[in-house]
């Protein structure tokens, strides 16, 4: 009874931090369960339902706020696919401490890159300087009809970025949305705006790819635990993008920050001294 408490209480806020600051929360589903007695096989596959099912939501919500580009979304999300497959079954192949690692240096990362993040958004802020978001570019990068024609440079940027999403989903369980926006706004050239609405389509595709590529591998989360996330995340989504139009985002960023390199400390201490 206090496990599945507990567990709605960081679903909740797993959701509002995805809801007030647009990504990032996710990254917490692996911790959480871990701390809640799961192993990390166990963790990883049920941070992939917590991931898909709040990714889901959240994408229905961006499309009817019109920031979806299906399309587009549906097809980076189905080239991350073959990587998505493969980082699952990589996952079940490697020992647990590594599994955990990775995990521990993949936070310390995301932790970075929201920093960095953070400084440049105070510069903008000083210099009074509006954020310029590239252009969207309407034209295809492959087309068969009347003659064929490829964007190759392009296509390989999507191939290789794509894969990588795919990869970092099936083999850690996470979404990757700190990935996945920044690859959209390059390799597709998506104004900032829609690439964090449709980052969420590829999200929901890889999930449900992943998952089901680990879906044989006999590794049963307890899902009153994953329910129990998932459906206070969904929730504290909403809330939280209420939440981020009346409060400051750079100060609950920064909070955020500081809560993953925390939790990245504490999954770095559980896996160390296997490995050593």
């Amino acid at each position: 009874m206090i496990e599945l408490l507990l567990a709605v209480v960081a679903g909740a806020l797993i959701g509002l931090s995805l809801g007030a600051l647009g990504g990032g929360g996710s990254i917490l589903a692996v911790p959480v369960l871990l701390a809640l007695g799961q192993t990390p096989a166990q963790a990883t596959t049920g941070s992939l339902v917590v991931v898909g099912v709040t990714s889901l939501a959240g994408a229905v919500a961006a499309r009817r706020a019109g920031s979806v580009l299906l399309a587009r979304g549906i097809a980076f999300g189905a080239v991350a696919i073959g990587g998505a497959v493969a980082g699952a079954r990589l996952s079940s192949a490697v020992p647990e401490p590594v599994l955990l690692a990775a995990f521990s240096a993949m936070m310390l990362v995301v932790a970075g890159l929201m920093t960095v993040r953070q400084l440049r958004s105070r510069r903008r802020s000083r210099d009074h300087a509006a954020p310029v978001e590239r252009p969207q570019l309407d034209d295809p990068i492959i087309t068969f009809s009347p003659t064929f024609m490829c964007q190759c440079p392009r296509a390989l940027k999507v191939l290789v970025t794509a894969t990588v999403v795919g990869l970092l989903t099936g083999f850690l369980g996470v979404g990757g949305g700190f990935l996945v926006v920044p690859a959209l706004f390059l390799a597709l050239a998506l104004p900032m705006r829609h690439a964090a609405g449709t980052s969420l389509v590829v999200i929901t595709i890889t999930s449900a790819a992943a998952l089901a590529a680990r879906a044989g591998a006999g590794v049963v989360p307890d899902w009153r635990l994953v329910a129990a996330l998932t459906i206070t995340a969904v929730a504290g989504s909403v809330l939280g993008a209420r939440l981020a139009a009346r409060t400051d985002t750079t100060r609950l960023s920064a909070a955020f920050t500081g809560l993953v390199l925390t939790v990245a400390a504490y999954v770095a201490v559980q896996a160390l001294p296997a490995l050593v």
